[in-house]
């Protein structure tokens, strides 16, 4: 989930913060304005790359001193331009699914895919921590996700079967249904549709990369082996959801949503 998370972590803000001083190789400084052939150009500044975050998201402390995203902002008009998409091309899928007897589904991520973990990344200065996280999680208050509610709403009316599938432990299973609920998330919340990282028990489906043993499945291949188990299960996955590329590689969908979120990077 958010930065650095174990195993997945690309580079976190006080490596930003290191880097943004200038890389050398060999001989000469970078600098952001004046870089030679043995250097590269100065990474974007952490203190503006953070600000930047901020108005991105419009992000303001609710009364309650949650950091919320703005309805105005321009991530919300990022949400609403894909999920419009999103919304005409579910209809053209059911069509082509009535005409081939085929039974369209959807998959969605929940870590800001569905429910949006801002306040968590502004307060903890955007690095990641497995207790604080848990602790978070545990809560089940996170805020949706804008107009995730209502896609997921539009696929169901629609017919379209709705499956999750979250890299949050299966542990943690309580409190995502919870807070999925909360929200006004309240489809297929049941095990044979939200699927979880289960690294005590993997599943059989996923025996290639993780055992009672040892779990060794990269994101994309427990996503994407997911996905594989849904599809073989008889459904045409027609849409699939995430705010990380490693949520949407690997196939086994007809069509992927890259929603974002410039707060974390997942491998």
């Amino acid at each position: 989930m958010p930065t650095l998370r174990p195993s997945t972590k690309v580079i976190g803000i006080a490596a930003a913060c290191a880097l943004a001083a200038g890389v050398v190789h060999g001989t000469g400084a970078a600098s952001a304005d004046r870089p030679t052939r043995h250097t590269t150009a100065e990474p974007h500044n952490i203190g503006e790359l953070v600000t930047e975050i901020k108005s991105y998201y419009g992000a303001a402390q609710d009364a309650d001193g949650v950091w919320q995203a703005s309805a105005d902002s321009a991530y919300a008009d990022d949400l609403a331009r894909i999920e419009a998409g999103a919304k005409k091309d579910i209809d053209k899928a059911v069509k082509k699914a009535k005409r081939h007897g085929e039974k369209p589904a959807v998959v969605f991520d929940i870590d800001d895919t569905l429910l949006l973990s801002l306040d968590y990344e502004i307060k903890t200065n955007y690095v990641y921590n497995s207790a604080s996280w848990a602790a978070y999680v545990a809560k089940a208050d996170r805020p949706a996700v804008p107009g995730t509610p209502d896609l997921i709403a539009y696929a169901t009316r629609k017919g379209v079967e709705v499956f999750y599938n979250s890299g949050l432990k299966e542990t943690q299973r309580a409190s995502a249904v919870e807070n999925l609920k909360k929200v006004g998330v309240d489809v297929n919340l049941d095990a044979d549709h939200v699927f979880l990282k289960d690294t005590a028990n993997p599943p059989a489906y996923l025996s290639e990369c993780a055992t009672a043993a040892a779990w060794n499945c990269t994101t994309v291949q427990y996503k994407s082996g997911t996905r594989k188990h849904i599809e073989d299960q008889g459904y045409d996955i027609v849409g699939n959801f995430g705010d990380q590329y490693s949520d949407l590689e690997g196939g086994y969908a007809d069509k992927t949503y890259k929603l974002p979120n410039p707060t974390y990077y997942v491998s």
